[in-house]
């Protein structure tokens, strides 16, 4: 792969466009040479992001949008996930797990971290947030498509 290539999704806050995203980032993603587990591994961060974004950024209305934009170039995925949301008002908070305080579990960003290489989290309340997320192609994959 020589030259990048990306698309940008909005859709509605509504639970079924998780799906929607994580299938179009996974299509997108499916044109570099990653195995089976990380496209797996990007599905589920991807999945997190929107997730948080329908659940938390807008409390589960469904009238919000939240904008996808990811590109594939020859060494990385890049995928960005943003909404006009409530925003995050701690973000340290965010990323720490929190298993047993109600519905929240604080493990979306801690998945995103785990299975991609390089995570953002950006966040102003009554702003939105904006989630950026980056992996790496493998390198083994970078040098023989180099031969």
């Amino acid at each position: 792969m020589t030259e990048a290539n990306s698309f940008s999704l909005d859709v509605a806050s509504h639970p079924d466009n998780v799906g929607l995203a994580r299938l179009a980032v996974a299509a997108l993603a499916a044109g570099a040479p990653f195995g089976v587990p990380d496209l797996e591994e990007i599905r589920v961060a991807v999945s997190e992001a929107v997730t948080n974004a329908v659940q938390h950024g807008y409390g589960g209305r469904r009238d919000g949008r939240v904008r996808i934009e990811a590109t594939l170039s020859q060494d990385r995925l890049k995928v960005v996930v943003s909404d006009q949301g409530r925003g995050i008002e701690d973000v340290a908070l965010a990323r720490q797990a929190a298993a047993g305080e109600g519905e929240r579990l604080g493990l979306g960003i801690l998945f995103m971290e785990t299975f991609m290489d390089h995570v953002v989290v950006e966040s102003h309340p009554g702003q939105g947030t904006r989630v950026v997320m980056e992996k790496r192609v493998p390198v083994a994959a970078l040098a023989a498509d180099g031969d």
